[in-house]
């Protein structure tokens, strides 16, 4: 139904759908807008009869402002709410195993592509939508992101509860030595930049110098898993930003200084297909691949870094290939 060049939604749209939309506005909007409504309420409050509120998180902050780097604070009962599952079946979000994982230990999973807002890592990782700890018994998932995310208040106990830590080499050494064994790290390994170049149509990965990664599996004995997300770029359409135009620049310059990305995006919205910050609903498959075994070794060289390195390129590559024909015959991998 169009009105005005807008397509609508069919008015006697199931239940079902209503409700994994609605799963996905709640997501959509406290992770992306949470953060800054709460840092002004509260800011607001400083100046007002009730300064004590403010002044008391502010207290808790203190305490509590390293727990990002020390395992985070996973709720389980909050990953396995039920609005998890309406959100993963939005798209739908489906988790492949491909191999066992040993929980006498630890790893460090590649996940790729980043997309806008990584949403098969949410799901497979941050809940309990895709049943991970059946798959994988005796392993704890960890989603590892920006440790700026954990300085907006209420925001950062937000975020903990689905058991994600910050990506700062202290969390990563923490997690893969005070937690014990059976621990998964998931890194987002191209980050920012590789958000500003997920569009439909394109899996460009930033990866041939993102080796410390790599060097930090050497230094704790942990095994790499590469992870591949089909699916996870199609859900969003961004604005053309090739590199070196106006637009680029822009972005380039923010992501510098303020490291946050700022991909100009389209998606749609809850009741109309044509503008909006959610999501399309497109199938992402999220594979897991088998672990890229790892000896420990405290010092490593820089040549057995490189050579680890390109040890999980090939693996990455490999798990891409052997999957593409089913879930994206059409679309080549280009490695930056």
């Amino acid at each position: 139904m169009k009105i005005l060049g807008i397509e609508f939604a069919p008015l006697l749209t199931p239940l079902e759908r209503r409700l994994q939309t609605a799963a996905v506005f709640i997501y959509c909007t406290m992770f992306l807008f949470f953060g800054t409504t709460m840092t002004v309420i509260i800011l607001f409050l400083a100046f007002t009869p009730y300064f004590y509120i403010p002044l008391l998180y502010l207290i808790w902050f203190i305490f509590d402002r390293n727990q990002c780097c020390r395992g985070g604070r996973r709720w389980e009962w909050f990953r396995r709410m039920r609005i998890w599952k309406y959100f993963s079946d939005y798209f739908p979000v489906t988790m492949i195993k491909t191999a066992d994982l040993d929980p006498n230990k630890n790893y460090i999973f590649g996940y790729h592509p980043h997309g806008i807002l990584c949403y098969g890592a949410v799901v497979c990782f941050g809940t309990e939508a895709r049943h991970f700890s059946e798959s994988f018994p005796g392993i704890t998932p960890r989603i590892l992101t920006l440790e700026e995310q954990f300085l907006l208040p209420f925001h950062r106990e937000y975020i903990m509860c689905s058991g994600m830590c910050s990506a700062s080499r202290e969390s990563i050494d923490w997690n893969l030595t005070r937690e014990g064994k059976g621990n998964a790290l998931i890194l987002i390994i191209g980050g920012a930049t590789e958000m500003l170049n997920a569009r439909p149509g394109t899996v460009v990965l930033t990866i041939k110098r993102r080796k410390g990664f790599a060097k930090l599996a050497l230094k704790h004995g942990a095994s790499l898993v590469p992870v591949f997300a089909f699916g996870e770029n199609e859900i969003f359409e961004q604005v053309d930003n090739p590199q070196g135009s106006i637009l680029r620049v822009i972005q380039d310059k923010i992501k510098t200084w303020f490291r946050l990305p700022t991909p100009v995006i389209r998606g749609r919205g809850i009741f109309q297909y044509s503008f909006g910050y959610l999501p399309f609903r497109k199938p992402i498959h999220v594979i897991i691949g088998k672990p890229i075994d790892v000896k420990k070794t405290p010092e490593p060289t820089s040549d057995e870094i490189d050579e680890l390195h390109q040890l999980y390129i090939n693996k990455l590559c490999e798990l891409y290939n052997e999957h593409k024909v089913k879930y994206s015959p059409e679309i080549e991998l280009v490695l930056n």
